[in-house]
């Protein structure tokens, strides 16, 4: 922890990359982050976008994880980006520095607008997102950093999945974490754009309901969708993580698509 209270020094992966980021306010990255990050398999030299990023900490996981990565992380918020570019010149993170950069952009907007604001077509081989998950009909909070990080807009899987397919080149993987309830939407968004959907549910324990649903696709593809087992996160009547979902959560392992 930094001696700021407003802000935390985090350590992911058993310390193998820290993130700066705002305490009591804005969000928070964790588990669903690292999740995200575990989904780009890919050991060659790639080029990968992080949309939302927030302070970085799914773009940097993906480039701690796999050393011939560039990752560009994308953020609205003129904070979270400060707080992006700030994480990524920690000490902790030196090894790394070199191939994550920061944009500020909206990732919402369209064609020549999306350009010249650093968002370039067809330049990346992979392109994740965790976009904000709570509808704007729930209960408001009275933190705005965290409330434009978390509310949920009408159309926002089509306009951040557009922007993917607009960034990628062809064959190259969208790779999201989200709420289940948001499934139809996204599929919905993917349409022509990317096909080979694979969806899987994660659990917290045998026998209760999905929490989040990690998706894949392939930009072009015609591959019909497919869902995977589920993972459950914890062992029967523990608060640890399954062996397997430890080490996706602490970048000792990448969750391949099928």
């Amino acid at each position: 922890m930094t001696g700021d209270l407003a802000e935390t020094i985090d350590a992911f992966h058993r310390g193998l990359f820290h993130v700066v980021q705002p305490k009591g306010r804005g969000h928070r990255s964790g588990m669903d982050a690292m999740l995200l990050a575990a989904l780009v398999a890919d050991d060659r030299p790639i080029t990968v976008a992080d949309l939302g990023a927030g302070a970085g900490a799914a773009g940097l996981a993906v480039a701690s994880r796999l050393p011939a990565a560039e990752v560009v992380l994308f953020e609205r918020s003129g904070q979270m980006a400060d707080y992006a570019r700030r994480s990524i010149l920690l000490p902790e993170n030196a090894h790394v520095a070199g191939r994550v950069s920061v944009v500020e952009a909206d990732v919402t907007l369209r064609a020549k607008a999306r350009n010249e604001a650093g968002l370039p077509d067809e330049s990346f081989h992979h392109v994740i997102m965790n976009p904000p998950f709570n509808d704007a009909g729930d209960r408001r909070t009275p933190d705005a950093l965290k409330a434009e990080a978390h509310a949920m807009t009408e159309g926002l899987f089509e306009s951040w999945v557009r922007t993917a397919g607009a960034i990628m080149i062809p064959g190259g993987q969208l790779s999201l974490i989200a709420r289940p309830e948001s499934i139809a939407e996204i599929i919905d968004a993917c349409g022509r754009r990317f096909g080979g959907i694979e969806v899987t549910a994660i659990h917290p324990r045998d026998g209760e309901s999905a929490v989040r649903i990690l998706v894949t696709a392939i930009k072009g593809s015609r591959a019909r969708l497919s869902l995977r087992a589920p993972l459950i996160m914890h062992e029967e009547g523990t608060h640890k993580f399954s062996p397997f979902v430890d080490d996706l959560n602490n970048g000792r392992a990448a969750y391949s698509r099928r």
